[in-house]
This record gives structure tokens, C-alpha cells and sequence, in this order.
């Protein structure tokens, strides 16, 4: 039995549909933290494949070389400073206003009659830098303010936002997920960003516009007034003449993504050695391009508007904190993704999903969205889904835009069909004064709309790239 499980095609398929079977079911049904399941699971599929404890843990001397600290360490050592500095610099823009400068000068530009794309590209913009939670936090006053003054759905405000939030923070750098990714797919960020807002936009416009305004017409929830007496002291409190000007606020979001892309091409551009090259090269890596984007927001945003620096540094440590979870969810992926690999399941998972005749776009697709439904988490989904395909790119020799376009299907499947084991979810519901019926009815389908749409428009690209 335990030659055929760990030598034979059919016993290493048992044993990777039976680890994510477990994985599901720790997260699940038992509660068991994320990262905690994966190297829970990681480890017991690697001792159950007949790997030597001293490849996976190492030894008392040394266990630098082993699976456990290189799974870990491989992956964090490449997203850890980018997640990190994307936190702190979208702090500084949620801290300095902004946010509400970005609104009002989005909704005097669209006037009254289309506030509701004013509000979607205003989360479309932000939601670069920000988490989606907290983009929730900072923008949902400004929702309901335009929905009391128009009179309309909350609804018709509310989903044009969380279809410019959800789409930044599924497909575009410095967000988590496609971070990961790219880190387990060995993927540059510049790809990444260019096929991100490739596929984030088209996502956004027939979610976030055309469906938002048919929903929004057919589900009437009034602002509840405990909201609106919220709104009202967010203004007071974010409406100060000090406020930062629009150019700033579009500067220092956009001045990482530029350095990024300026090194990717300049790396296809350029003489390989030149100063030219060396420089594009530099100020494109990606955590120096987020390093000098974060030191001009202390500086321009918080030492010149008033801020002390115990001010700022108790901004940037509330902000540091959610983060470390996230880094963990990812750290254990990547150790999941190792064991895989060393083991032969990954090998053997791929050629059985190569045998099934469909694109690898589409398998990550597929696999991305189950795990989603299944457990909630888009972290988890990613990252066990990239973990799992990159046995079957390894021997393909995709190219950057390719593997980007596979990173674009992982992170599209992560977000589809947020339901009640979504703590989204409930973000949604709450902020919004959402019953369930009409969270299911509003952003689950929305949701499922986004993933939808961003797979075919990546699926699309991958035939032309």
C-alpha cells in the first residue's frame, strides 16, 4: 500500500486530492487557522510520500537547505517588503485625505447624474495602493453621502466602489495575492501590472457599470441614518483645507507603477550592462520602486502637513499589523508548493491535467474557484492553486506575458462567488446595511461577474501573447 501510494500515478493523485481534501476540511469544518492547515497538511504529504526528514526539516546543525525553510523563505523573501511598503504608503493616503480629495474631484468632473462611475473610478484609483477592507472603511461615508443626496439605492453607489476595490486588490500589485503569485509562478511584477490592469478594467466596466446600474435599479435600500451621522463626522474630521491635491495624491500612487514598468521594459530595451540599463534595472525593482514612493508620502504627506513622527510611526505599526497573517497564509502556500514539487505530486498532477486536453489558463481557472467556494479565503486560493500548476509550467516554457496571464486566471478564480464563508462578505453586508438575500443578490453576483469576465479577457490575451 505504501509503495503504490507514494511510486505508482494513481497513488500520488490519491494523495494530492486527498491533502487538499484535508486542507479544506481543517479550514472548514474545524476552524484551524490557514497557515496552520498548510504546513499541517505540507507536512503530513510529505512524510506520507516518503520523503526523508532530514530533505524536510533538515538538521539540528543546519536546516537552512531544507524544504521547510526554503518554502517558506523562497517566496517571503521575494513579497514580503512589497506588501509591507504597499501597506504603509496606502496608510499615509488614507491618513492624509486623499481619498476624499480623489471623490470630489471625481464628482464634480461626472456631476450628480454619474456619481456612481465617479465613485467606481475613485475605488478603481485608490484601491491600487489600499486594501480592500480598508478602501471599505475610508470611501463607504462618501457612498453615503451621494446615495442620500440623489435619493436612490445605496445599492446603485455601493457596488461601482466594490467593483473598483475588488478588481485592484485581485489583480494588481501591491496587493497580496497577485504578489504571491507571481512569486510562486516566478513572474515579474511589471507583467504583472500590465496584464492586471489589462484584465482589471474590462472586469470593472461590465461589472462595476453595467451591471451595478441594472442591479442598482432593482434593489432599493435607503442610507440608514446611523450611517449617515458616520458620513457626516468623516467629512469633519477628512475635510480639512490642508488637504493634499489631486496631482499629489495620483503621483504617489502612480510613481511605483511607472518605476516598475520602467525596469521591466528597460530591461528588454536596453544593452544588458549599460548604465542605463543598471539604473531602469534598480529603480525598477520593486521594493525600491514602493521604498521611494513610501518616503515621499511621509514626507509630502505627513512631516509637511503637520505630522509628527511618533504620529507616523504609530500609523505605519496599526497598519503593519493585519499584514502578518497574510504573510504567513502565504509563507505555508509556498512550503505546500515545495513539498509538491519534491515529492513527484506536482509531475504527476500535471501530466494528468495536461492529459485532459484543456489550456493550463483554464485548468488554474478552474481550480482557483473551487478552492475559493470551498473555503472563502482568496489568499488560500491562490496560493494553492499556484502552488499545484507550477509543476505543469515548469516543463512548458511559458514566457513573462504568459505566465502573467496564468497569475490573471488564478487571481480571477480567487474572487468568484463571495458567499457567507467570505469574511468580504459580511464587510459588504454590514457597511452597506445589506440583508444576506440582497448581499447574494448584489455582490456575490457581482463578484462571480468580475471573476468571470477577468478569466475570458485573460484567456483572450493568452491566444494573441
Amino acid at each position: 500500500m505504501i509503495d503504490w501510494l507514494q511510486h505508482t500515478t494513481p497513488g500520488l493523485l490519491t494523495l494530492a486530492v486527498v491533502s487538499i481534501a484535508v486542507l479544506l476540511l481543517l479550514i472548514i469544518r474545524f476552524k484551524v487557522e490557514p497557515f496552520i492547515a498548510l504546513i499541517v497538511v505540507a507536512l503530513g504529504v510529505a512524510l506520507a510520500a516518503g520523503l526523508p526528514t532530514e530533505t524536510l526539516v533538515g538538521s539540528a546543525q543546519k536546516a537552512s537547505d531544507s524544504l521547510l525553510e526554503k518554502g517558506f523563505g523562497g517566496i517571503l523573501g521575494h513579497i514580503a517588503a512589497i506588501i509591507g511598503l504597499g501597506t504603509l504608503l496606502g496608510a499615509m493616503l488614507e491618513a492624509s485625505g486623499g481619498a476624499q480629495v480623489l471623490m470630489d474631484k471625481l464628482m464634480q468632473a461626472f456631476g450628480e447624474k454619474r456619481a456612481p462611475v465617479a465613485i467606481g473610478l475613485a475605488g478603481l484609483i485608490f484601491g491600487v495602493p489600499v486594501f480592500f477592507d480598508i478602501g471599505i472603511f475610508v470611501l463607504a461615508p462618501l457612498v453615503y453621502v451621494a446615495a442620500q443626496r440623489s435619493g436612490k439605492s445605496i445599492v446603485l453607489f455601493s457596488m461601482p466602489l466594490l467593483a473598483g476595490l475588488s478588481v485592484m486588490h485581485a489583480f494588481m500589485p501591491p496587493h497580496p495575492g497577485p504578489v504571491a503569485a507571481a512569486g510562486l509562478l516566478h513572474v515579474s511584477l511589471g507583467w504583472i501590472i500590465i496584464m492586471g490592469l489589462a484584465v482589471a478594467i474590462p472586469s470593472w466596466f461590465v461589472g462595476g457599470v453595467l451591471y451595478s446600474y441594472w442591479i442598482g435599479k432593482r434593489i432599493n435600500v435607503p442610507v440608514p441614518e446611523e450611517m449617515l451621522a458616520a458620513a457626516e463626522k468623516a467629512r469633519s474630521e477628512n475635510g480639512s483645507k490642508d488637504a493634499p491635491s489631486l496631482g499629489l495624491v495620483l503621483s504617489i500612487i502612480g510613481l511605483p507603477l511607472v518605476l516598475i514598468l520602467a525596469g521591466t521594459f528597460g530591461s528588454i530595451l536596453l544593452q544588458k550592462g549599460s548604465r542605463p540599463y543598471s539604473i531602469a534595472t534598480f529603480f525598477g525593482t520593486p521594493a525600491v520602486a514602493l521604498t521611494i514612493s513610501v518616503l515621499l508620502a511621509f514626507w509630502l504627506l505627513g512631516f509637511r502637513r503637520g505630522m509628527t513622527r511618533e504620529k507616523i510611526a504609530e500609523l505605519s505599526s496599526l497598519s503593519l499589523k493585519p499584514v502578518a497573517m497574510i504573510l504567513l497564509v502565504v509563507g505555508a502556500g509556498g512550503f505546500f508548493g515545495a513539498v509538491l514539487a519534491a515529492t513527484g505530486i506536482g509531475k504527476t498532477l500535471a501530466g494528468e491535467l495536461s492529459g485532459l486536453g484543456l489550456p493550463v489558463i483554464a485548468l488554474s481557472y478552474v481550480i482557483s474557484c473551487v478552492i475559493r467556494i470551498a473555503q472563502g479565503s482568496a489568499t488560500v486560493a491562490i496560493v494553492t492553486t499556484a502552488g499545484i500548476v507550477a509543476p505543469v509550467l515548469a516543463d512548458l516554457n511559458y514566457s513573462q506575458p504568459q505566465l502573467a496571464l496564468v497569475v490573471m486566471s488564478i487571481a480571477a478564480g480567487s474572487i468568484i462567488a463571495s458567499h457567507v464563508n467570505d469574511g468580504g462578505f459580511w464587510i459588504v453586508s454590514r457597511y452597506f446595511g445589506l440583508s444576506v438575500k440582497e448581499t447574494l443578490q448584489s455582490w456575490t453576483v457581482l463578484e462571480t461577474i468580475l471573476s468571470v469576465v477577468g478569466f475570458v479577457v485573460a484567456a483572450l490575451l493568452s491566444l494573441v501573447v
